[in-house]
């Protein structure tokens, strides 16, 4: 079983061209956010492998609950559920301008690519726990993939 990955340069460049299939009337399947928020969400969630946004605390059950996810996510390759909370950092429950937030999503994966070809991803993550390299790289393909099917691309 594949497992793709954004340090893959043709899952990179699938991701980009899927963000660039996005249009500003594009409908969601689920969730709550439109598709200006949704890019915007992704944006801040690249923004935490890059020191960015810094997530709080977490309580030590929720962090179990999230090492286990990505060990399951791992093995089974399977996709993020529906509906999944998220830090309250991360919620865009506010208008977003589709263009920029596209525009910015895009330079913000491009950045978050310069991060890791030089080596500058953290090794710990507030839900995930420690994270190498392959982690990053699986775990954002496997979010903006998971967004991206919620707005039919």
């Amino acid at each position: 079983m594949v497992k793709k990955s954004l340090h893959n340069p043709e899952d990179f460049k699938e991701i980009i061209n899927r963000i660039s299939c996005l249009k500003e009337n594009s409908p969601k399947k689920w969730g709550k956010m439109n598709v200006s928020q949704m890019m915007r969400h992704c944006s801040d969630v690249l923004l935490v492998p890059q020191k960015k946004v810094i997530l709080p605390s977490i309580h030590s059950v929720f962090r179990w609950i999230g090492i286990a996810t990505k060990i399951e996510m791992q093995i089974f390759n399977n996709g993020i559920p529906r509906n999944m909370p998220t830090f309250q950092k991360l919620i865009v429950n506010f208008e977003c301008d589709f263009d920029a937030e596209k525009k910015n999503l895009l330079k913000t994966l491009c950045d978050y690519r310069h991060h890791f070809e030089n080596g500058n991803l953290p090794r710990h993550h507030e839900l995930f726990g420690r994270m190498k390299e392959k982690d990053w790289g699986f775990l954002e393909y496997k979010h903006l993939d998971h967004h991206l099917k919620q707005f039919g691309t």
